[in-house]
């Protein structure tokens, strides 16, 4: 364990000296058990590519660090590779930088990074290089990670929102907002409890399962802003309408519960291992029932449709009456991913 007499991160753990070192080579280097991880070089020496290479970058601030279902360390890994498979790539390789706050556990540092170098292990990625910083006490909400990841897409893969059409299908892969209710529920503001879990998990199998469906034409991880901000997104970029349907979107009863008595949307609210998914109308059926083979995507279904005659999100509600669900302007639930 690196030297420190209280146990905790201190400024000189970001010095490049003989505590930073042995915080790198005695905490975070064996929580990531990569043998490809040089902590004597600036740069990772990665073997050639098969396939187009694709990179993506992402930061997280959740708070509590520690959540129903997962923590900051595997939320990162999530999070990053999910970006990179609903862009129809295979993620390979991540990058990590540690913004540590002086004054944090070196303990819970450590648990933080064996949970993150598990969560990348499950899901076949690799920590390749990194970088440590430590900011004066205040300055940080106890760690901030930044991430990128590298993955490869295979030739002719054709994912976009310009792919879209009218008619199209909308498909969620599960129930929405349970990472953002299970986030504000570990916050204990409301004096509520509950035992919601994060759905926080890598989608790639989810993903993986529409391989070689032409129809499929976008997907997207619904994360800040949930359902509805994608939506509207799409209708933006392509300026068509969608049409969502309330009696058919999955929401499970403790998120519905906390939306009725705190007055949230559950169509807002962030998921951290669902996909959306646009596919046409004759693979619709066939990517439902692929998803929902899976255990990820056992509550799959088909949401909505992609229309030309108005350019809103609109949703019909379970009475059969419509509702426009407006772009999103406050954010309901900051510091969630």
């Amino acid at each position: 364990m690196a030297t420190s007499e209280a146990g905790v991160i201190e400024l000189c753990h970001g010095n490049g000296g003989r505590l930073m070192h042995e915080l790198i080579e005695n905490v975070i280097r064996p929580a990531l058990a990569n043998p490809m991880l040089d902590t004597q070089l600036d740069a990772a020496k990665l073997p050639a590519l098969e396939g187009l290479p694709v990179i993506t970058t992402d930061g997280f601030t959740v708070q509590p660090l520690e959540f129903p279902g997962g923590d900051i360390g595997s939320l990162a890994v999530h999070g990053t590779i999910n970006d990179l498979a609903v862009s129809g790539a295979v993620p390979l390789y991540l990058t990590l930088s540690l913004f540590i706050e002086e004054g944090f556990e070196i303990s819970r540092l450590a648990r933080l990074m064996k949970s993150l170098g598990q969560a990348a292990a499950s899901a076949g990625v690799v920590v390749v290089t990194g970088d440590t910083k430590v900011l004066p006490r205040g300055q940080c909400g106890g760690i901030y990670l930044a991430t990128t990841g590298i993955g490869v897409m295979a030739p002719g893969t054709n994912l976009g929102m310009d792919f879209v059409q009218p008619g199209d299908k909308i498909l969620v892969s599960g129930s929405i907002g349970d990472h953002g209710t299970a986030v504000m529920l570990a916050r204990e503001q409301f004096g509520l409890s509950g035992s919601l879990l994060s759905d926080s998990a890598s989608v790639l199998p989810l993903t993986r399962a529409l391989q070689g469906l032409e129809g499929v034409r976008f997907m997207r991880d619904p994360t800040r802003g949930g359902l509805a901000t994608v939506a509207h997104e799409l209708c933006r970029a392509t300026g068509l309408g969608m049409n969502l349907w309330q009696e058919v979107i999955p929401v499970s009863d403790q998120v519905r519960g906390v939306c009725d008595l705190l007055g949230y949307d559950p169509y807002y609210l962030a998921c951290e291992g669902r996909v959306m998914a646009v596919v046409s109308m004759s693979d619709a059926p066939s990517a439902l029932k692929r998803w929902q083979a899976l255990p990820a995507g056992s509550q799959a279904a088909i949401v909505g449709e992609i229309q030309s005659n108005h350019s809103r999100v609109v949703l019909t509600t379970d009475y059969g009456g419509e509702r426009i669900l407006e772009e999103l302007e406050n954010d309901p639930l900051p510091r969630i991913c």
